[in-house]
């Protein structure tokens, strides 16, 4: 076989495809024999060109899984030591390599049977080796072993540790230096967070950063890649890996970030680590003063515009966007005075871009710095609208964007500004830049929508400006303008009926566009159908809706992810108008909403198989039965799926919640998604799951209560009940575990004390962890680092207050045993260094306790009462209000204590 091999192995690297292709299949064929295997061996040692010893080992990694087990102990033998010859003797980089490659599929064998101990001392010794290309190699070695027997090393750490710094810091080679960093990265997923390899991550750091920085010097960003990549899984992992080298980090990313020699990948990275720092370490960065220092990188770079040749997502000014976005919503207090600083001095600047940036910091930090916004709002206003007025186009898309932010997320203060804010959205909506009329129709969409009455002044005018515009304009601004339609629509509700007939009209045509190009229009005109119906109301929809629902169903017939997305969602309205008028719909519309459901989400894993493809050896394929595991790099996921199942999961909660008993036939299916869901991997669509749960719930109880029916409605509410509990105490996400909070209130009001008296014990104790803030969605940082700056948790405190009084109102003076240890966790909230909104959340809590469980109160009056009495002078007329209930409650239920 030797011999007809080599001829073969010569014949696969001819660039003839033909004798390429019949090399392969005859190669192929003799490896199915497992004495393939030394005669792959003898090439690979004796071979005189390097690319058929590489390609003999490449085949030999490809082909060892499967014959190992069926080589004789001297084959065996001889495999291994012709592979330690192999990458200490072969003067061929590429072919150390693939041997190396080679040695880490036997090891995954043979190391955990026993069959290989000398291998690890080989490597330790070879470690120490004077010549470059042993110590070289043996560090790729160590990065391929990672993959297979990686759990191996946990106790050669001791011994590991000090030959990989060493490498590190080897100033002889490079190579040796890059191979050795490669290596710290591979080994990262199998830490643990005991004190020694805590220690042990932490003094790599700075040689990391070192040979990073020489990297960069030499242009060889690829390498300094890998920095970021083991920065990025240091920051990640739950040890507390980093320390004070945050620091150090913090500095060489900024570094990088800023430097515009650099290409836009590599900077890309280094902006991504201080996000994931802000996200994972915020209280680090606050210690140690770090937030200024990147505010003042982040801020200008926004002045840095991708060019027409570059991905716009990666951009400069997106990244930098990105992390101050994050900065706002993890660190507000800290984040808004100096971005305000920032663009009150660059708003005067006499560079467009600058003015750009200024005006585009002021929208970006809206959502997370939305209570700071509320006392500097004229201030931030005047220079947004101001902005709109820019002869620069760019200053005035930015504006656009600002204020749709500003109407996003400063509500309702904002609203209180729209005698100003309306007529220069209406002037911007005539610029002649297509891009700012679309970001003023999106802050028209995003102002309009919670106006309420307010709009109606502005009614006629703004809707006949819409509709002339929908009917005059290019794709891309009717897609926004239909937006800014449907959130018109939704605030003038009734007032809204004299347009309805004819923005309905226009929205018919949009309905039945097929073409590819057309059908985000279309999207966008099943959505705003489906608002004008909620506007209008049922008397005036129903006999006209028909058509436009042949019209939605019509639409899955194209594949587009978004269609369907919306779709869902104008099916959601329209169930939620009709009421159990939508019967006759749900077996048309149902088997839709669980197609989408059900769909994959088009996961794309990338494999690491770099050797083989990068050396043309790819087309050599493995046998049936290998199960070699390649290395996944990456898995990506098709935001739209995402997208469309949230849409979906949300609408089998409106079909159920509307129908009722009519949906009966359809409970068991949407139960199983709705449980799967609830695990999903995506907090969107975990969060339409819990809330569809609940929905689950209302039309079961509505169906006849036969003694069947009984038993399965205990049987899914333990189903509902303890996945809301399992979310309280181990999901990540607050707006998830909120959500959870709020459903368990309405069901434990529902259904009364006697259906969830067997849930009480665990509800109380993940009520606890939350108040303790205790949960798996509070541990946010993995350092322990704390400086006491608390901000109010309104997503997710609020909800979980509400579950104090849905208890008591059910159990009433039995609610005493479970408030007596729910109480102080309590009432930390009232305490500095909590924020007055905290305080007002305990005293309205306590208030609605004292009302439900009554006379029990009196014994916590004496504790509660200082702090209900400084709520009432408080200056905030909600807050003393709130504190004055509480006092007639306690006084009604307290006794004598409360009037003392």
């Amino acid at each position: 076989m030797a011999q007809s091999l080599e001829l073969l192995l010569i014949q696969f690297l001819m660039p003839d495809n033909d004798a390429r292709r019949q090399a392969e299949e005859q190669i192929r064929r003799l490896a199915r024999d497992p004495q393939v295997v030394p005669a792959l061996v003898h090439h690979l040692r004796t071979a005189k060109t390097p690319n058929v010893r590489q390609l003999a080992a490449v085949l030999l990694r490809k082909k060892i899984t499967s014959h190992w087990p069926k080589l004789p102990p001297h084959a065996k033998a001889s495999l291994k030591q012709a592979l330690i010859d192999s990458i200490t003797l072969d003067n061929s980089h590429l072919v150390r390599r693939a041997s190396a490659n080679v040695m880490s599929i036997i090891a995954k064998y043979a190391v955990p049977a026993g069959e290989w101990p000398e291998l690890l001392p080989f490597l330790f010794q070879c470690s120490q080796s004077p010549q470059e290309e042993h110590r070289e190699v043996v560090l790729i070695l160590f990065s391929s072993l990672t993959e297979t027997i990686g759990s191996t090393f946990h106790s050669h750490l001791n011994v590991l540790q000090p030959i990989l710094l060493q490498c590190l810091q080897d100033e002889t080679s490079s190579r040796v230096r890059i191979a050795a960093l490669k290596a710290v990265g591979s080994f990262i997923e199998y830490i643990s967070d005991g004190p020694d390899i805590v220690k042990m991550f932490r003094d790599f750091v700075p040689s990391i950063l070192k040979i990073s920085r020489q990297c960069l010097a030499n242009g060889e960003e690829d390498v300094a890649s890998i920095a970021f990549e083991i920065f990025d899984e240091l920051i990640e992992s739950p040890a507390p890996l980093l320390g004070d080298s945050v620091r150090s980090i913090v500095q060489f990313s900024l570094e990088v970030c800023s430097n515009q020699d650099l290409e836009i990948n590599i900077r890309q990275q280094a902006v991504q680590i201080i996000s994931w720092l802000v996200k994972f370490k915020a209280a680090f960065l606050k210690k140690n003063k770090l937030i200024l220092p990147i505010l003042q990188i982040m801020c200008p770079l926004l002045t840095e515009t991708a060019n027409e040749d570059e991905d716009s997502d990666l951009a400069a000014d997106r990244s930098a966007a990105e992390v101050i976005d994050t900065m706002a919503i993890n660190l507000p207090r800290h984040v808004f005075a100096p971005v305000l600083d920032f663009a009150s001095v660059r708003f005067r600047d006499i560079n467009p871009k600058y003015r750009e940036a200024a005006v585009t910091s002021l929208g970006v930090i809206s959502e997370g710095c939305s209570e700071q916004f509320k006392d500097k709002l004229d201030e931030c206003l005047k220079v947004v609208l101001e902005a709109l007025k820019d002869q620069e186009q760019m200053v005035r898309g930015a504006a656009s964007f600002a204020l749709g932010q500003f109407a996003e997320h400063l509500q309702p203060e904002i609203l209180s500004h729209y005698e100003s804010v309306l007529p220069c959205i209406l002037n911007a909506l005539e610029d002649p830049s297509d891009e700012v009329k679309e970001k003023s129709y999106y802050a028209l969409a995003a102002f309009c929508e919670d106006m309420g009455e307010d709009i109606l002044p502005y009614l006629e005018p703004l809707t006949c400006r819409l509709v002339m515009s929908l009917q005059s304009s290019p794709r891309n601004l009717q897609e926004t303008c239909m937006s800014a339609i449907g959130s018109v629509a939704a605030a003038a509700e009734q007032a809204f009926i004299p347009y309805a007939e004819k923005v309905l009209e226009m929205m018919k045509g949009f309905m039945v566009l097929t073409k590819d190009e057309d059908l985000c229009a279309r999207a966008r005109a099943t959505e705003v159908v489906g608002i004008v119906a909620m506007a209008v109301g049922r008397a005036r929809m129903e006999a006209i809706l028909p058509p436009f629902i042949e019209a939605a169903i019509s639409g899955f017939e194209l594949d587009y992810s978004e269609l369907r997305e919306y779709t869902h969602g104008f099916f959601s309205n329209v169930a939620e108008i009709l009421d159990d008028s939508f019967t006759p719909y749900l077996p048309h519309v149902v088997p839709l909403v669980f197609s989408s459901c059900n769909l994959d989400d088009g996961s794309a894993v990338d494999i690491d198989d770099a050797d083989d493809a990068d050396n043309g050896f790819s087309g050599v394929s493995s046998d049936d039965d290998v199960n070699d595991e390649p290395r996944v790099r990456n898995i990506s996921v098709r935001t739209g799926v995402l997208d469309e199942k949230a849409a979906a999961t949300q609408a089998i909660g409106f079909f159920a919640l509307h129908t009722k008993s009519a949906y009966a036939p359809y409970l068991e299916e949407s139960l199983k998604i709705l449980i799967k869901h609830s695990g999903y991997f995506h907090e969107d669509v975990r969060l339409q799951a819990i809330i569809s749960l609940k929905h689950i719930l209302t039309a079961l109880r509505a169906i006849s209560a036969h003694v069947d029916i009984l038993e399965k409605q205990r049987d899914i509410l333990d189903t509902v009940m303890n996945i809301y509990i399992k979310t309280m105490t181990e999901d990540d996400d607050k707006e998830v575990v909120a959500q959870a909070c709020m459903s368990v209130a309405d069901i434990v009001k529902d259904c009364g004390f006697a259906a969830v008296e067997p849930y009480m014990p665990r509800l109380a104790e993940a009520t606890l962890a939350l108040l303790r803030q205790e949960s798996c969605c509070q541990q946010v940082e993995s350092d322990g680092e704390d400086d006491g700056d608390i901000d109010h948790d309104e997503v997710l405190m609020d909800a979980v207050s509400d579950l104090l009084p849905a208890f008591a109102k059910v159990m009433r003076s039995y609610f005493d045993p479970i408030f007596v240890k729910l109480f102080d966790p309590l009432m930390k909230f009232a305490k500095s260094p909590h924020p007055p909104q905290d305080k007002t959340m305990v005293v309205a809590t306590l208030a609605e306790v004292a009302q439900e469980m009554g006379a029990p109160i009196s014994a916590y009056v004496d504790r509660i009462m200082p702090l209900v009495l400084k709520e009432l002078a408080s200056a905030e007329a909600t807050n003393r209000r709130n504190a004055a209930f509480c006092v007639g409650e306690l006084c009604k239920n307290g006794g004598a204590a409360a009037l003392n």
